[in-house]
C-alpha cells in the first residue's frame, strides 16, 4: 500500500516543479514601432534560462499576437540557435507540463544545458502584428500594451516624436534619429504603459555629428552638477539605463564582524577584454574573493593586488594607485567579437566605518550605482529603517531582504537600522 503521505508530498511538488522548468532571469524587451499602417513591431527579447540542467527555453506568443520573423541567438557565442513554434499541448509534451493548451510557444534549444551554478542567456527576436497594441489614432500613434517584463525600451518610427508616456522614463535619441522611451518597471506587476506619438517636420532635424546615447554606456559621463569646463554639454553620453544588466546582492553577516558577503554579476561584451578588475572601497578590507562564468558554470583565476603590484602589473584602475590601493583581478579567455561572458564575483568586506552596532542597532550604509541592489539582513534581526525606498521580503530561511530598483544613471546613498529580534 502507498504511503499516504509520500502521494501528498509529491502532489504538492508537482505545480513547483512544473513552474521551475522555465525559470529565467534578466528579462529586457526592446520593442522597435515599425510603420504605423502594419500595427508592426520588431521584438528583442533578452532572458537568461536559470533551471539547472534544463535543455530547453519556451517563450510565449501572446495571444491576439501574430509572430513572424522570428530568430534566436545564444548571446555568449553569438551562434544562432534552433527553434520551432509549437502548440500549448505541444509544449507540455516537450516538458513545460504548465503550458497553456491553448496558447503557442517558441521553444528554443539551449546550446547547452544549463550548468549547474550557472546560466544560458539568449536572445529571441520576432516582429508581432497586433492592432490592439499598435495603431494610428488620427495622424497620432498609440503604444498601448501592460508589460510585465522588469526592463523596457520603445523606439518610435523613424520621423515621429514622443507626446506623451504615462510611466516616468528615460527619452533618448538613437544614431538615426528615432526616440526611445526606456524605462524599469517597479510594478509588482505588469506596467500599464501607453505612448503616444506624432509625425514632426524632418528640416528641424539638429546635426547628430556628436554621439548622444549608447545602450553600453553605464552612466552619464558627468553628473549634472559638474561644472561645463569639465565636461562640455555636447560630449554628455547619456546611457539607456533600463538595458544594464550589472547587480549585486549583499548579505550581512553578524554585525560584530562588521562583514557582509556580496554576489556581483556582470556581463563583458567588449572585444578583447580578458580581466574585470574590482577596486576595493578604501576603509574596506576584502577577502576570500572567487569568480566563475555563468555562462559555463567554470570556476575563473582570481587574484588580489595591493599598491606597488598593481603598478608592476600595469594595471589602469581608473585612480592613481597608492600604497594601501587594492584590487581583485578576475581573469577570463578574452572577449571574442559577437560574443559576451557573464561574471559571477563573489567576496567578503569587512568596513567597520559603514557597518556596526551602534546605540543597540544594526548600522548599514553603502552608495548603489547599480540598477539593482539587494541587501539581505542577517538573521533575527528585523528591518526599522531604509532611507530609499526598498521592496522588502522574507528569504527561505527568515531573513528580512531590501531590494532596490534604481532607475535613474546616478548613486543612491543607502541607509539601513534594524533591531534584533
Amino acid at each position: 500500500m502507498r504511503n499516504p503521505a509520500i502521494v501528498i508530498t509529491l502532489l504538492l511538488l508537482v505545480p513547483v516543479a512544473a513552474a521551475a522548468q522555465n525559470r529565467s532571469d534578466d528579462e529586457y524587451t526592446r520593442y522597435e514601432l515599425l510603420a504605423p499602417e502594419t500595427s508592426s513591431f520588431k521584438i528583442i527579447y533578452d532572458v537568461t534560462a536559470v533551471t539547472p540542467g534544463a535543455k530547453f527555453y519556451f517563450n510565449p506568443i501572446r495571444k491576439g499576437s501574430v509572430a513572424r520573423d522570428e530568430s534566436v541567438v545564444d548571446l555568449a557565442s553569438g551562434a544562432p540557435l534552433q527553434f520551432e513554434q509549437i502548440s500549448g499541448a505541444g509544449a507540455r509534451e516537450a516538458g513545460l507540463t504548465n503550458a497553456d493548451v491553448e496558447g503557442e510557444y517558441i521553444k528554443v534549444t539551449l546550446a547547452r544545458a544549463v550548468p549547474d551554478g550557472g546560466e544560458a542567456r539568449i536572445r529571441i527576436i520576432k516582429t508581432y502584428k497586433d492592432a490592439k497594441s499598435y495603431y494610428k489614432d488620427g495622424d497620432a500613434i498609440v503604444f498601448d500594451r501592460s508589460l510585465g517584463i522588469k526592463r523596457n525600451a520603445v523606439v518610435l518610427p523613424r520621423g515621429y516624436e514622443l507626446t506623451s508616456c504615462n510611466i516616468p522614463a528615460q527619452v533618448l535619441e538613437e544614431t538615426d534619429g528615432r526616440v526611445v522611451v526606456s524605462f524599469m518597471n517597479t510594478y509588482p506587476g505588469a506596467a500599464p504603459l501607453l505612448v503616444r506619438g506624432r509625425p514632426f517636420a524632418s528640416g528641424g532635424n539638429a546635426s547628430r555629428s556628436s554621439p548622444s546615447s549608447s545602450r553600453d554606456a553605464a552612466a552619464p559621463a558627468a553628473p549634472a552638477e559638474a561644472a561645463p569646463a569639465e565636461t562640455p554639454m555636447n560630449r554628455v553620453t547619456v546611457g539607456e539605463r533600463a538595458f544594464q544588466d550589472r547587480e549585486i546582492v549583499y548579505f550581512l553577516n553578524d554585525p560584530a564582524t562588521h562583514s557582509f558577503s556580496l554576489y556581483h554579476d556582470y556581463t563583458e561584451t567588449r572585444e578583447g577584454t580578458d580581466k574585470y578588475l574590482n577596486v576595493v572601497r578604501r576603509g574596506s578590507a576584502v577577502s576570500k574573493p572567487s569568480a566563475r562564468n555563468l555562462d559555463t558554470g567554470d570556476t575563473l583565476k582570481v587574484e588580489t593586488l595591493k599598491g606597488e603590484a598593481i603598478t608592476k602589473a600595469a594595471l589602469d584602475i581608473g585612480e592613481p594607485v597608492v600604497a594601501d590601493s587594492e584590487v581583485v583581478v578576475i581573469r577570463f579567455p578574452a572577449v571574442k567579437k559577437g560574443q559576451s561572458i557573464r561574471l559571477r564575483i563573489e567576496e567578503t568586506y569587512t568596513d567597520p566605518a559603514r557597518y556596526a552596532v551602534l546605540d543597540g542597532q544594526l548600522m548599514w550604509r553603502r552608495s548603489f550605482g547599480r540598477p539593482k541592489n539587494d541587501i539581505v539582513l542577517p538573521a533575527g534581526w528585523r528591518v526599522t529603517t531604509s532611507s530609499i525606498p526598498a521592496m522588502v521580503s522574507l528569504t527561505s530561511d527568515g531573513r528580512v531582504r531590501l531590494a532596490y530598483v534604481h532607475p535613474r544613471p546616478d548613486s543612491i546613498d543607502v541607509f539601513v537600522k534594524a533591531r534584533s529580534r
